[in-house]
């Protein structure tokens, strides 16, 4: 995985509480670097995408 930059952050505020990003707190989503205001907003949202592309994944399988 490559080193993410504040730089390269979309976003300037946490999407889940507002508050403003910091550089030790990114994740790469869809090929972007999205920013939060701490590690504990970042790892919810790295979860919660984990769960909804699984959910995906299943209703695909379903569907076939």
């Amino acid at each position: 995985m490559r080193e993410l930059d504040i730089a390269d952050c979309i976003n300037e505020t946490c999407p889940w509480s507002g508050k403003p990003v910091k550089a030790d707190s990114l994740t790469e989503y869809k090929g972007q670097v999205v920013g939060f205001c701490n590690p504990g907003c970042r790892d919810q949202f790295d979860s919660a995408i984990q769960h909804f592309e699984a959910a995906l994944q299943g209703q695909s399988a379903t569907n076939t």
